[in-house]
């Protein structure tokens, strides 16, 4: 998924405000995107970003009977 960072984003704040976590994305991200580390800790305006795929949503199971 490609997504254009607002002015003074940082990576972090880009992973959280699309994808609600940061946890292991950070990481990928950085690693989907060469040289985005060059730009430094904010982020320019209009920068394209590529961010991993969102995990689907696992609901848990419960179960009523043993």
């Amino acid at each position: 998924m490609q997504v254009r960072t607002l002015q003074h984003d940082t990576v972090d704040a880009l992973c959280w405000r699309h994808l609600g976590r940061t946890d292991g994305v950070v990481a990928e991200t950085l690693r989907l995107n060469p040289g985005l580390s060059a730009q430094g800790p904010l982020l320019p305006a209009g920068l394209a970003v590529d961010l991993p795929e969102p995990a689907p949503a696992t609901r848990p199971m419960v179960q009523l009977w043993t």
